[in-house]
């Protein structure tokens, strides 16, 4: 069973997607997948990570990929290092999907894997207010910079969903579940996302 969380910035998907993980007592996988891509890919896993979650504008990727968009032997092609990004992730992400039951927080996993028969997609969301003060806190900043830094980082999450898989990121018919994570907390979401999974998938 794999479970694919899709995350408003500031609202905690990626400590729900860990709480998650540990009560199923599975992997998440975040930014790890950088990591990984780098060693795949031979790349430097710094510049990887300078476009990670950011669409590219690459023209020659829409109209040569096609159906090889999962396959890492992009090179061929002289494509931008975000679309080789999202192709090599993408195909490990199929990888890891194959061989063990894992939480995923964001890369596009819950189109990626729009085939999987065990795979539930969340999209984590929380109030605009909400969502200031946690990054207030969090990173130390002023209202007008969380403000700011929310509105630039849903944008470029919303363009890099929007850009590789034709869908609407948010769109509630793109996933199975969407919770607020605002007025029950991270805890609590991961619960409710864990008792959609057994009741969706129950161990046999």
């Amino acid at each position: 069973m794999i479970c694919t969380i899709a995350r408003q910035y500031g609202s905690g998907g990626h400590e729900v997607g860990r709480r998650l993980a540990d009560m199923l007592g599975v992997k998440c996988y975040d930014r790890d997948l950088i990591t990984m891509a780098a060693q795949k890919s031979g790349m430097s896993e710094e510049a990887l990570g300078h476009v990670d979650e950011k669409a590219a504008s690459s023209l020659l990727y829409t109209l040569v990929m096609g159906s090889n968009m999962y396959h890492s032997n992009v090179d061929q092609f002289n494509v931008p290092i975000n679309d080789k990004l999202f192709c090599i992730q993408s195909e490990i992400i199929r990888e890891i999907a194959e061989r063990e039951d894992c939480v995923i927080v964001g890369r596009c996993a819950d189109y990626v894997l729009n085939e999987h028969p065990q795979c539930v997609r969340v999209f984590v969301y929380a109030d605009f207010e909400a969502r200031m003060r946690t990054i207030c806190a969090r990173e130390s900043i002023s209202e007008g910079e969380a403000r700011d830094r929310i509105i630039k980082t849903d944008k470029r999450r919303s363009n890099y969903y929007n850009y590789y898989t034709g869908h609407k990121w948010g769109r509630l018919e793109n996933y199975d579940l969407s919770i607020s994570t605002d007025k029950i907390g991270v805890e609590a979401a991961a619960r409710l996302i864990a008792d959609y999974a057994s009741l969706a998938f129950p161990k046999k």
